[in-house]
This record gives structure tokens, C-alpha cells and sequence, in this order.
């Protein structure tokens, strides 16, 4: 079967590296979007329980021309839908249209629910529309260029739910998006990491998630599950796969991860509440230190450290002239720890000059559908002190 594994604009390529470090080396193509590649049942398992950095696993059925309602229509029932949807299935639609003649998505959801229909009316002997009270199929198409690809997606919730995230907070950073701060700051834990902004803790448990190998997809469910075309002998594979990772990971490393250090810092007490209880649901309490402080009482006597932080854009959580003077803050209370590396994610296209410092590198990142821009300071590395451990290249863990 034809997999794509979705990924937020300009993450495509950090997705493909992922991939490859799970063994899929051959036969992958990156485009905008995601990831895809000619897999099996199983690769739909792993993909779902074991990439960090992905949005979706989807299932591509077919892709064809369709420039009017009427190829739409055609291309779409041509598909082997049997071969998916039982008679008590459920198949919702939705999906979207870009520079194409077709624009109108309700109209495409209505033309592909009713070629999906005529399609099984004629497999099943069935005259009228069917219960849709089995399994859910989420139907997804996409139409760009006038041409469309119609999915099944496999994941349910999208993958940034790891499952450990039960209480709710105010424009909360998606799981995916930390992993990808994460990779991009090639931040190790031998160097301690802080977020003097922390909110409910996702960065810093997401970090300590990842330096653990701890599968991100472990202790949560899956549309796919439910689905006979994708056994639950390949999910259970896929769960002692990552099981094994994670622990292999913690014997090769555990002097470094005996010692890691994670600070997660912030002024709002309900916050960090929320923060230390989704630590011990995630079971990395132990990894984080967390305290209620201004980020601009912020101070370490550690040569060595890598900030990650997230702070108010002024988009959804107060206004520009208030981020404006939060970063300056920031730059204030940073600029003593000239050893240290920083990672600022943000929409504002005033942080470099309230910072105080230009970039070393920025990278265009979406946090949600807003564009943002991850800024990036980079300090120097640290000699690697764990013996008989290399330094890691960019992106290991």
C-alpha cells in the first residue's frame, strides 16, 4: 500500500532523516506535506507508534485528475472501496483544495461521500445508504493542481497526542513542534536544558521523552487498530519494537541519563501545576525540576546549557507590544550566559531587535497554522564527558 506520513510545512526533510533512522532508507519521496513510500500493514503500525516528528499516517487509495465534479466523481467510485469498508463501516470525508479549478470543499466532500456510496451500493447489492455504526474510516482528498489524492488516515488523533497530555491550557505548543525544537537545537542530555517559560511542560518533556528513546506512539490508541486490514499482531509488534528502543537506549546511555538535567521555569503557578502533573503521566517526574519564577530572575552556574522556549507571540496570549517587551527581557536576562545556546520559537517579526541579538540561523516552522520562526543562538558545544560515548550527530536522538 501507497503510505504518506504527513508532516507541517518545512519539516518534510527532518521527517525523511527519522524515517531513515528507522530503517526506511529506500524508495521514500519528501514532498510538501510529508513523507511517502510503498509499505505494509506493519509499516503503518511502526509509523504510527514509533515517528516523533510526523502529523498523520494515511493510506493512499488512489490519485487521478480532477478538474470538474464529474472526474471527481468517476475517480473516486473507480477506487476499491470493499476492500477497505465493511457494510456497517463509517467513512466521514473531509479534506481540501489548492490553485485548483475545484474550491469549493463542501462540495467535494458531498461528490466524494456519494461516489464512495454508488461504489459500495453495487459491491454490497445495497439501494439505500449505509449504517456507518462499524469502524471509522476517516475519508481525507486533497486537490492541488487538479489533481486529487484520496486517503484513509490510520491515526485518529493526530500523533501529537502522545497520551499523556489530559488537562487542557491556553494556545498549548503541539508535541510534533517541540520534537522538531528539539532536533533542530541538536540539544544532548549530558548539557542541561531549560525552558524559563515552560507553561504546562511540553518541551521539557518531550525532550526527556526523546533522550529516554521512548516511543511516542506507546500509551495511545489508533484509528487503525479497529481496522481488519491492519492485524493488532503488527500493533503489538510495533509497541515491543518501541519497548525494546527505549530500553536498549537507557542501558547504552545510562550514566548520561542518570545525570540529565531539565528546568522548566514559569510565572504561572496553575501552569506549572499542569506542567508536573503531565511529567508523571508521561513517567519523566524525576528528569524535571520545575519552579515558579520570572524569566527575568533567570540565572545557572552551569558553563553549558541549551534554553528552548516558546514564549508569547502576541497573537493568541496578550499583544505584540507586550511580547516585544517580554523579549527584551529575555535578552537581558540571557546575555550573561554567553556559553549557553538558545532556541526561540516565535511569530513576532520584531524578536531579533527587541532580543537585542541577531540569529545565528532561523528556520520557518508552523505552530498550528501560524508561521512562525524558530530563532537559534548557538553557544559552544561541550567536550563529550560520558566515556566511550561519541558526540551526536545532528538530529540523533
Amino acid at each position: 500500500m501507497r503510505i504518506i506520513v504527513t508532516a507541517p510545512s518545512g519539516v518534510e526533510g527532518l521527517l525523511r532523516k527519522e524515517m531513515n533512522r528507522l530503517g526506511y532508507a529506500d524508495g521514500l519521496t519528501a514532498g510538501k506535506g510529508g513523507v511517502s513510500f510503498e509499505g505494509s500493514a506493519l509499516d503503518v503500525a511502526r509509523c504510527n507508534v514509533l515517528i516523533r516528528q510526523g502529523e498523520r499516517v494515511m493510506v493512499e487509495l488512489g490519485s487521478f485528475p480532477a478538474a470538474t465534479f464529474e472526474e471527481l466523481f468517476q475517480g473516486t467510485k473507480a477506487l476499491p472501496w470493499e476492500e477497505w469498508l465493511g457494510e456497517a463501516a463509517a467513512f466521514p470525508v473531509a479534506g481540501r483544495s489548492v490553485r485548483s479549478a475545484l474550491f469549493s470543499v463542501s462540495d467535494c466532500q458531498a461528490i466524494v461521500k456519494k461516489a464512495i456510496v454508488e461504489r459500495l451500493k453495487g459491491k454490497y447489492k445495497k439501494t439505500t445508504w449505509f449504517p456507518e455504526t462499524g469502524p471509522v474510516y476517516q475519508v481525507e482528498f486533497r486537490i492541488t493542481n487538479d489533481v486529487a489524492s484520496i486517503m484513509l488516515d490510520t491515526s485518529g488523533d493526530g500523533l501529537h497526542k502522545r497520551g499523556w497530555r489530559k488537562l487542557g491550557s491556553q494556545a498549548p505548543l503541539k508535541e510534533t513542534i517541540a520534537a522538531v525544537m528539539l532536533t533542530l537545537s541538536n540539544w544532548r542530555p549530558e548539557q542541561v536544558l531549560v525552558d524559563p517559560m515552560c507553561g504546562t511542560g511540553t518541551i521539557l518533556i518531550e525532550g526527556a521523552l526523546k533522550a529516554l528513546g521512548a516511543a511516542p506512539g506507546l500509551n495511545r490508541g489508533f484509528a487503525g487498530e479497529k481496522w481488519p486490514q491492519v492485524p493488532a499482531e503488527v500493533w503489538k509488534q510495533a509497541r515491543e519494537e518501541g519497548a525494546q528502543t527505549a530500553a536498549d537506549r537507557q542501558r547504552e546511555r545510562g550514566a548520561a541519563l542518570a545525570d540529565m538535567r531539565l528546568e522548566g521555569y514559569d510565572v504561572d503557578g496553575d501552569a506549572l501545576s499542569m506542567a508536573r502533573y503531565h511529567a508523571r503521566l508521561a513517567g519523566v517526574e524525576k528528569y524535571i525540576h520545575f519552579q515558579q519564577r520570572d524569566v527575568k530572575d533567570f540565572r545557572s552556574q552551569k558553563k553549558y546549557g541549551a534554553v528552548i522556549t516558546n514564549p508569547a507571540y502576541g497573537e493568541r496570549l496578550g499583544d505584540a507590544g507586550q511580547a516585544a517587551a517580554l523579549y527584551r527581557v529575555m535578552g537581558r536576562a540571557f546575555a550573561p550566559l554567553d556559553t549557553w545556546s538558545f532556541y526561540i520559537l516565535t511569530s513576532h517579526t520584531g524578536f531579533e531587535e527587541a532580543f537585542g541579538r541577531k540569529a545565528t540561523k532561523n528556520t520557518k516552522l508552523y505552530n498550528g497554522r501560524l508561521e512562525c520562526r524558530l530563532y537559534q543562538y548557538h553557544g559552544p558545544r561541550p567536550a563529550t564527558t560520558v566515556q566511550g560515548v561519541r558526540s551526536p550527530k545532528h538530529g540523533d536522538l
